[in-house]
């Protein structure tokens, strides 16, 4: 499985757009700024969209995205998504106010898009790819994913903090790659737990719950541009001496835009 990273910042900038990942040519995940790098054929090309959650960042191309290849398309995209999100798309986004309501235009019977609600712990089979919905804690319903490829699970956490749920499944799976959000540096470590949102501090917290012997490499992702630099460079002092003592750290990287894994 290709894993192609189309936006992976917390906010926009130069260079910075915000979360979306394709998987092979046919599964977005997220579709935040970053998809405004596809083609027009690429984007004709998704037929299913899994969201973590309903904010802005991870669904602000959603309804350009809709807008600008469904007339290329003969059937709807399928947008997979917790019922909480898919209400909040309905109300606030495709209510005919903010954009069109594409899951009834053309026709109801014929829409441009469909909504699918998932549960966590749900697995599926989307574009040949088995998929198991995640546990997240955020300010509105959320989930992440587990991806399997040929070589294990491409795991993305979506925006959480700590999720000790997620861990106890994570350590049942055979991991090969997590991508996990850091939104916020140490001196934000107050907003970013009332956001729920996670900090270095946190995350070292979080990653003392991988279980002894398992190793993959982690990727950053989230991170808020003015504070990217500083973000990755409290990791890297945490993770000199923790989890497991002064020799051994995690295969930590900060994740880009534009980068590409096959998995």
């Amino acid at each position: 499985m290709k894993v192609r990273v189309l936006g992976c910042s917390g906010a926009i900038a130069k260079d910075c757009r915000t979360t979306s990942f394709l998987l092979d040519h046919d599964l977005l995940v997220d579709a935040g700024t970053g998809v405004g790098d596809l083609t027009l054929d690429e984007m004709a090309g998704v037929d299913h969209v899994l969201l973590t959650h309903s904010h802005l960042d991870h669904v602000a191309a959603l309804p350009l995205m809709v807008d600008a290849i469904a007339a290329r398309r003969t059937v709807p995209i399928q947008i997979h998504a917790l019922q909480g999100t898919i209400d909040a798309l309905k109300a606030h986004i495709f209510n005919n106010t903010i954009w069109p309501d594409f899951s009834r235009i053309p026709t109801p019977a014929a829409p441009f898009i469909s909504f699918h609600p998932l549960e966590v712990g749900q697995t599926l089979l989307l574009a040949g790819k088995h998929v198991e919905v995640l546990p997240a804690v955020h300010t509105v319903p959320a989930a992440g994913y587990a991806v399997a490829t040929g070589k294990g699970c491409w795991v993305f956490t979506g925006d959480t903090e700590q999720n000790p749920a997620l861990w106890a499944r994570i350590n049942q799976m055979n991991v090969a790659m997590l991508v996990i959000e850091t939104a916020f540096s140490n001196r934000e470590r107050d907003l970013a737990k009332r956001s729920l949102h996670l900090s270095p501090h946190a995350l070292a917290s979080e990653l003392d719950c991988i279980e002894r012997g398992k190793n993959y490499p982690i990727y950053i992702t989230h991170t808020k541009p003015a504070e990217t630099d500083l973000i990755m460079a409290e990791i890297q002092r945490f993770d000199q001496t923790r989890p497991f003592g002064p020799n051994v750290t995690h295969d930590i990287r900060w994740l880009r835009a534009g980068q590409e894994f096959e998995l």
